[in-house]
């Protein structure tokens, strides 16, 4: 009996201890894990999550962003600003139009660059660098950088290749400023794009196109068939960004054109800035903010949905 009393024990101490040393581990990797991720967790908390909360509570308020005076208004400022306010309407049809044009463009163009450099070509690494680096280029100064060039250099040009419709300013115009936006836009991206679909293109199997091309496939079915469904999971990914990107585009509207001439360039997060610190309406300005990042969540999660779908089935 007094034997049976000592194992059984020692059983438990021996069970006590382990729970210890397995607890010791969990605290371990639980301190480990936060030490590393908790600053990111901090900082995020600090700079986007209560930013974001007190945008949307300033959103139902009337604060021109100076004063202390707060005044709350309920959802006065939503009404305002799909019922009365012309320009946001403007803006946001704009946007939606750019963003239609700039996306097909630099996902085209971005995996036509892919399937370039690809090739066996001596110069392929240069023409990745050379291709990438537009993309180095900070927006503002980029939409400086071409503001000179629509405006002064494709004019000189035009003067010297006597050729007139390079010889009108293309900023000076609705049309000419909108396409201006989407040429540099197009032209700063497509290099990260190329990026992405050149890693997904290093996946696709030699053995599998070779099969084809064997099977009597051109390079076109082989390109419909099988190099296509294989990126497409970096074709999500592109999409996803490319999105994001003209929907928030800001600093390259602000530097290139301004929003002019008359307003007719005026995208939806330029738009934004204009209400908030140029008119001094902080409240409309986040409900505007508010509006602009629900439309952006539910396009971009629908997208990422349809394009995953589409994966399975390819």
């Amino acid at each position: 009996m007094l034997e049976t009393n000592k194992v059984s024990s020692e059983s438990v101490i021996e069970g006590n201890k382990r729970v210890k040393r397995t607890g010791g581990k969990k605290l371990k990797k639980a301190l480990n894990f936060f030490s590393f991720v908790g600053p990111v967790y901090l900082v995020f908390i600090a700079i986007v999550l209560v930013p974001f909360i007190m945008g949307i509570y300033y959103s139902f308020t009337d604060w021109n962003g100076i004063t202390g005076h707060i005044k709350m208004v309920g959802l006065d400022n939503y009404k305002y600003i799909f019922k009365d306010d012309l320009a946001f309407i403007a803006s946001f049809k704009l946007t939606a139009k750019y963003t239609v044009i700039a996306v097909i463009l630099t996902n085209i163009v971005g995996f036509g660059l892919a399937l370039l450099v690809t090739q066996a070509l001596k110069s392929r690494n240069i023409l990745r660098t050379i291709f990438f680096m537009p993309n180095l280029i900070g927006g503002l100064l980029l939409g400086f950088i071409w503001q000179f060039i629509f405006n002064q250099g494709l004019i000189s040009l035009g003067s010297i290749l006597k050729l007139k419709f390079l010889e009108t300013a293309m900023l000076g115009t609705a049309n000419g400023a909108f396409w201006a936006i989407v040429i540099v836009a197009v032209w700063q991206g497509a290099g990260y794009i190329m990026v992405i679909y050149v890693a997904a293109l290093q996946g696709v199997p030699n053995d599998l196109i070779e099969a084809a091309k064997i099977d009597g496939a051109n390079r076109f079915q082989v390109l419909k068939k099988i190099t296509i469904p294989m990126v497409a999971p970096a074709v999500t990914v592109c999409l996803f960004l490319t999105i994001s990107w003209s929907f928030k585009i800001f600093d390259t509207n602000l530097s290139l054109t301004g929003g002019g001439p008359f307003g007719s360039t005026e995208m939806l997060a330029y738009n934004i800035y204009k209400e908030a610190f140029t008119n001094n309406n902080f409240g409309i300005g986040e409900a505007k903010a508010i509006v602009f990042f629900v439309v952006v969540s539910v396009i971009t999660i629908v997208q990422v949905y349809l394009s995953k779908k589409r994966e399975v089935e390819m």
